[in-house]
C-alpha cells in the first residue's frame, strides 16, 4: 500500500513540475494544484502507522500520530488560498490581455545580462534607451 502511494505521489509530482514549466497560467495553477496533492499524499502516508485513537482499549503508545493530519490539513487550506490568488490573478491578466500566457520579462533580462564591470552611466542609458523602444 505504500508502494502504491508513494507511486502515486511521484506521479503527482512528475505531472505537477511539468505543468509549472508551462507558459499558460491555467496549466501553472493545475500544475500547482497537482504538486500540493502529491505532497499531501506523501504526508498522509507518513501518518499511517499505528491504532486510530477513537478505539476504546487500545494502548497510546500504539496511536497513530495525528501530526502528519494536521499538517496534511493546514497544507489543504494554504493550497486553498495560493489557488485563490493564482486564479485572481489569471483572470485579471485574461481582462488585460484575452489570453493567459506569462509574457518574457524584457527588465528581467535586462537586470540577467547586466555586467558588474560597466560603469553605472552606461547601464542607465541604456535603460532609458530600452525604456524608449518600449
Amino acid at each position: 500500500m505504500t508502494v502504491l502511494l508513494a507511486a502515486a505521489a511521484a506521479t503527482l509530482f512528475a505531472i505537477g513540475t511539468y505543468l509549472l514549466l508551462q507558459r499558460k497560467l491555467s496549466r501553472i495553477i493545475i500544475g500547482l494544484g497537482l504538486l500540493t496533492h502529491g505532497a499531501n499524499i506523501l504526508l498522509i502516508s507518513a501518518g499511517v502507522r499505528g491504532e486510530p485513537p477513537i478505539i476504546e482499549g487500545a494502548e497510546t503508545s500504539s496511536f497513530a500520530d495525528p501530526l502528519p493530519q494536521a499538517l496534511a490539513l493546514t497544507a489543504i487550506v494554504i493550497t486553498f488560498g495560493v489557488t485563490t490568488l493564482l486564479l485572481a490573478l489569471a483572470f485579471r491578466s485574461w481582462l488585460l490581455t484575452d489570453d493567459d500566457e506569462v509574457q518574457d520579462d524584457l527588465a528581467d533580462r535586462h537586470v540577467a545580462g547586466h555586467d558588474a564591470t560597466r560603469d553605472e552611466t552606461e547601464d542607465q542609458q541604456e535603460l532609458i534607451a530600452w525604456e524608449e523602444r518600449r
